[in-house]
């Protein structure tokens, strides 16, 4: 039996969101964090720092906004999606550092956990190829009608983009109602993301989960 996690409306307003120290990334309490709203966002060499932010950034699928010049290049685009062909990839890509991102929260202990997750069913990957080149994608936990997405990334313009329009759109995850994208940041945001309190948020899981 794991030890609870404290009521989130205990979590930090300063840093927003810290609920807990400690623990381990084993499935059980990895679950049990997801069902609650609650995720693990720590650097190399930390402490398993547990959070709940509030307010909660969400991506409804029906809101994804879709700027002119993407819908352009979706009409013309040749790339091809996939749903788990190659999670491993994709968070080891995710993990990559560039000229953007200059360090990674994603460490071997985050990348073994979720790639456990993956195998036992519960965490998926959003692949998109240019020929036989991954260009980019996405992975997150995916539980009931939520999609609590955890990192993604893109070798090409737009390719990130078109991973999240392929989440949204259905095909391939019907059931979807909710996006969870946990912090809100620029990228989100230019995409349709909005913040809701936290409130709302578990009562969105109490219906969705």
């Amino acid at each position: 039996m794991i030890e609870p996690f404290p009521p989130t409306e205990n979590a930090l307003t300063d840093p927003n969101g810290l609920l807990a120290v400690g623990g381990d990334l084993s499935a059980e309490r990895l679950l049990h964090a997801y069902q609650r709203g609650i995720f693990p966002w720590y650097e190399d060499g930390e402490p398993i720092l547990w959070w709940a932010p509030n307010p909660r950034a969400v991506l409804f699928p029906s809101q994804l906004h879709v700027s002119r010049s993407l819908q352009k290049f979706l009409n013309k685009s040749s790339w091809t999606i996939s749903v788990n062909r190659c999670f491993q990839e994709v968070v080891a890509a995710c993990a990559e550092l560039t000229e953007q991102r200059s360090a990674t929260w994603i460490s071997s202990d985050i990348a073994l956990a979720y790639t456990n997750l993956h195998r036992m069913g519960y965490a998926q990957s959003v692949e998109v190829f240019d020929g036989e080149e991954l260009v980019g994608g996405l992975y997150g936990v995916t539980l009931g009608r939520i999609f609590f997405g955890e990192s993604m990334f893109s070798r090409q313009t737009n390719a990130s983009k078109v991973a999240l329009h392929s989440l949204c759109s259905k095909v391939h995850f019907p059931d979807l109602a909710l996006i969870d994208c946990q912090m809100p940041n620029p990228h989100l945001e230019s995409l349709g993301m909005s913040l809701i309190p936290r409130v709302e948020f578990e009562q969105l899981l109490e219906k969705y989960l």
